[in-house]
């Protein structure tokens, strides 16, 4: 039996809240378990509750969504953080990915893909709206001054071709089947990586593996 996925609802448009509610109530499987109009609020519920998901508006009064990232990672490791926003700002998509968003979706979202993201995510995947991926790449491609350290001498060659897959965007299926692997193994190779690389979720693995130049498996 699949259990529930609790949701907490961070934003500060209490209508926009309302509709959310709505369309995730009727959804089998998933529950809002509550709301939070500001981003202080919203970590004292998180803390509260450890929601499986924390759906977190960018822009509110007081601390931004961005600012509220780290807190949240730090106090609710387990929790999945997707930012919901109308920002299509790429610098604003890159800095919830560093932090530690598992996903990054604008407010226009069809319903149904939105509910499908949710339970992707839960399933260990990331998840961006599609008009923000190009520019992810874009961002990705331009010149920067905090690349991380390179760490991958830490990682074995199989690691090392898996994190290159991750770099072309590609889901656990797919690399498992490109690799000739188990989807177990690969999410055992997924989990080793995030921890010698010391990053958060795959996301922040495929913005490490882009920026050293990885991108594909070794022939």
């Amino acid at each position: 039996m699949t259990s529930t996925i609790r949701v907490l609802l961070i934003d500060d448009h209490a209508l926009f809240r309302s509709g959310v509610r709505l369309l995730l109530q009727r959804q089998p499987g998933v529950e809002v378990v509550a709301e939070a109009s500001d981003a202080l609020e919203g970590i004292k519920r998180a803390k509260e509750l450890v929601p499986d998901i924390i759906l977190l508006d960018l822009h509110m009064p007081g601390m931004s969504g961005l600012d509220a990232i780290t807190l949240l990672r730090e106090e609710v490791p387990q929790s999945h953080i997707i930012m919901l926003t109308v920002s299509e700002d790429s610098e604003d998509l890159t800095r919830a990915l560093r932090a530690g968003a598992a996903g990054y979706l604008i407010k226009n979202i069809d319903a149904q893909v939105f509910v499908d993201a949710l339970r992707r995510v839960m399933d260990g995947e990331s998840v961006i709206s599609n008009e923000m991926t190009a520019r992810l790449v874009a961002s990705l491609r331009q010149p920067r001054i905090d690349i991380p350290a390179d760490h991958t001498e830490k990682l074995t060659p199989r690691e090392c071709d898996i994190l290159g897959e991750l770099a072309l965007g590609m889901s656990n299926k797919e690399i498992a089947r490109k690799l000739d692997l188990a989807e177990s193994t690969v999410k055992i190779h997924l989990q080793s990586i995030l921890r010698k690389l010391e990053l958060s979720n795959r996301v922040q693995a495929a913005i490490y593996a882009v920026e050293h130049g990885m991108g594909g498996a070794r022939k």
